[in-house]
């Protein structure tokens, strides 16, 4: 048996599972990382790539909706990481699973609806003796560490924001050539979404307009979103006024997704046709969205990837802002949507396995968003490191003035 932590990655031969689990198995502390997939064949061949990895890599089919089999797969287990969507499908089923078998947990969910029902399960977590991590990929994780450090600087936050480029320079549309991914983002542009707003949650059509102005004189327009983000941080920071997710994004794409919008909420096209329309635009919708972009405010020079809060320090109000610098090898890291998440989902893993080898994982059992487990100097300096950086101050800049 190899020695040190065993990790069971689900859907670990997906795009995003296999990137996680090619850093995963370099990891200190981690003896032995378990490829459980559907595609058994796509399993074996990455544990044949990662032969010469530190950590023991072995493959194992499985079917996420048979409850015994994965129950057994987790009872061996220390950790498993879920990179299996839809999680509004297979998100809350799986937690439980590693609720039951006592198996620490962490995921990308980015569906605010099954990142509901999952957070409310931190009493049988704590309960079971586990850490659960839910989100912890690009948007929410990076985002929900990004917002941690803006928030840090402030005694009383009021508005709290994320926001992640869609098709400004620097993001090259890689969800188009997703169909999960782009399924998803059209269920995140239509009915309605969760926002905080004077301290509550409420519902709310998406695609508005929120104005930013930003230190260092950044101002512009970005558009909500439906993400777990506001839900999340309601919960663990309770922002006073306004939170929501954002879109970096131009306005002839908002445009267009605005038609889209409204076609899917008067029930003329379904979730997986719009997707398509992403790649494939009809004439009809185009020009149906051209007067509409004449109405939309540009994103300005907002940055690509940030988040900015709002508040009083030391009774002055303040406004900050947290984002992935300029001049930063991780905003290449951005246009690669695998990588974008699958990289912080692995660092997160390191988190829990350096927390599990010293025991303080006690102190972190429950279910948790990524702000409230993940210590994001630790993430964000690991991360500049595997760029050739050497602290965090490297790849993030924090900026506050007083308004």
């Amino acid at each position: 048996m190899a020695d040190g932590i065993t990790v069971v990655a689900l859907g670990g031969a997906g795009a995003m599972g296999s990137a996680a689990v090619r850093l995963a198995a370099t990891l200190p502390g981690i003896g032995k990382v378990v490829v459980a997939d559907r595609d058994i064949d796509a399993a074996k061949r990455l544990s044949v790539e990662l032969a010469q990895a530190s950590a023991e890599v072995e493959a194992r089919s499985i079917d996420v909706t048979d409850g015994r089999t994965l129950r057994e797969l987790l009872d061996g287990a220390d950790v498993v990481v879920n990179t299996v969507g839809p999680f509004f499908r297979f998100g809350v089923g799986i937690l439980q699973a590693a609720i039951e078998t006592g198996t620490h947990y962490l995921d990308i969910c980015d569906d605010w609806e099954p990142a509901v029902d999952m957070l409310e399960l931190d009493c049988a977590a704590r309960g079971a003796g586990i850490c659960a991590v839910v989100g912890m990929g690009a948007s929410p994780g990076m985002s929900n560490l990004l917002a941690a450090m803006a928030v840090s600087r402030l005694d009383v936050v009021d508005d709290l924001y994320t926001a992640w480029p869609v098709d400004v320079e620097g993001e090259d549309e890689s969800v188009d050539t997703l169909s999960a991914a782009a399924v998803h983002w059209m269920q995140q542009i239509s009915g309605t979404v969760p926002v905080v707003r004077a301290g509550r949650i409420v519902n709310e059509e998406p695609l508005r307009s929120i104005a930013l102005e930003l230190p260092g004189g950044r101002r512009g327009n970005a558009y909500v979103v439906g993400h777990p983000e506001p839900v999340m941080f309601h919960r663990t920071i309770n922002p006073a006024g306004h939170s929501a997710n954002l879109m970096v994004i131009t306005p002839e794409t908002v445009a267009f997704l605005d038609v889209l919008r409204s076609d899917i909420d008067k029930g003329r096209i379904d979730l997986d046709s719009a997707a398509e329309e992403l790649g494939k635009p009809s004439l009809r919708r185009m020009i149906r969205a051209a007067p509409r972009m004449l109405t939309r405010a540009g994103h300005g020079s907002l940055p690509l990837f940030f988040a900015s809060a709002t508040g009083v320090r030391e009774g002055r109000e303040m406004r900050v802002v947290a984002r992935i610098a300029d001049d930063s090898p991780v905003s290449e890291l951005l246009s690669d949507m695998a990588g974008a998440t699958a990289i912080p989902l692995a660092l997160g893993l390191a988190q829990v396995v350096s927390r599990l080898a010293d025991g303080t994982i006690r102190d972190r059992v429950g279910v948790h968003s990524a702000e409230s487990v993940i210590d994001p100097d630790v993430l964000f300096t690991a991360l500049a490191r595997l760029f050739g950086r050497t602290d965090w101050s490297d790849i993030v800049t924090v900026e506050s003035e007083f308004r």
